[in-house]
C-alpha cells in the first residue's frame, strides 16, 4: 500500500487548545490508514502565549515534521503554502454579554444607516422632488403633510434593502451569499494576506511558540 499523504491546509484555522495538531489545520487523505492516523496526530505548534492571537506558519515546517515521523511518506500538498493559526482561549458561555454586544451593534448600525439615509434625502431634496412629481402628475400643488409618494418611497426603501442584502433573520431569498457575507469574506482574505505578508518579513530566528 502506498505511503502517499495528500495534504490540504486551510488558509486560517481557529483553535482553542494550546497544542495544535495537523488534523486541526488541514484535511488529510491517504490509502494507508496507519499513515493517516500517524500524521493526523503530528503536533505542528504549541501555543505558549496565553493571549488570543493569530500565528503565521509555513508548510515547510509541516513537511519537516512529517519526514521526521516517517521518511518514507510522500506528501502531496493541495492547499496553502502559508497558513494562519487563530488561537482563541476557551471561554464559558456568556449569553447576556453576547446579547448585549449584538444589541449595541444593531443600534449603531441602525442609527448610522438612518443618519446616512436622512442626509442623502436632505442633499437630494427628496421632498421638493416629490412635490414637483405630484404637481406634474396631478396638475395641482401638494397641500398635505404626507403624500402617497413619500409613503411608497419609505416602504420601497425598506423592502429594497431586505431584497438587496438577501437576508432577514434566518430566512434568505436564495442560497447565494449576501453582499454583507461577500464583503466580510473579502475583509478576512485581506487580513490573511496582510498577516502572511507581514509574517514573511519577521527577523530570522524569532519564534513565538
Amino acid at each position: 500500500m502506498s505511503k502517499t499523504l495528500y495534504l490540504k491546509l486551510n488558509k486560517i484555522s481557529t483553535v482553542h487548545e494550546k497544542d495544535v495538531f495537523l488534523k486541526d489545520v488541514a484535511s488529510l487523505y491517504s490509502d494507508d490508514q496507519t499513515v493517516l492516523a500517524k500524521c493526523s496526530l503530528i503536533k505542528v505548534k504549541t501555543i505558549r502565549d496565553g493571549r488570543d492571537r493569530r500565528y503565521v506558519e509555513d508548510v515547510l515546517d509541516i513537511l519537516r515534521k512529517i519526514n521526521e515521523t516517517d521518511s518514507a511518506i510522500q506528501v502531496t500538498n493541495l492547499g496553502e503554502t502559508d497558513y494562519i493559526i487563530n488561537y482563541q482561549r476557551p471561554h464559558s458561555a456568556r449569553s447576556i454579554l453576547q446579547w448585549g454586544k449584538t444589541i449595541c451593534v444593531c443600534a449603531v448600525c441602525f442609527c448610522g444607516a438612518a443618519f446616512a439615509i436622512m442626509t442623502f434625502n436632505n442633499d437630494a431634496s427628496i421632498t421638493d422632488v416629490f412635490r414637483e412629481v405630484y404637481r406634474m402628475v396631478l396638475g395641482q400643488e401638494w397641500q398635505g403633510h404626507v403624500s402617497v409618494l413619500e409613503l411608497s418611497y419609505s416602504i420601497g426603501l425598506a423592502v429594497g434593502i431586505l431584497v438587496f442584502f438577501n437576508h432577514f433573520a434566518a430566512w434568505k431569498l436564495n442560497t447565494d451569499p449576501t453582499p454583507l457575507e461577500v464583503e466580510m469574506r473579502l475583509y478576512e482574505d485581506n487580513i490573511s494576506k496582510t498577516l502572511i505578508a507581514s509574517g514573511g518579513r519577521e527577523e530570522p530566528g524569532t519564534d513565538d511558540t
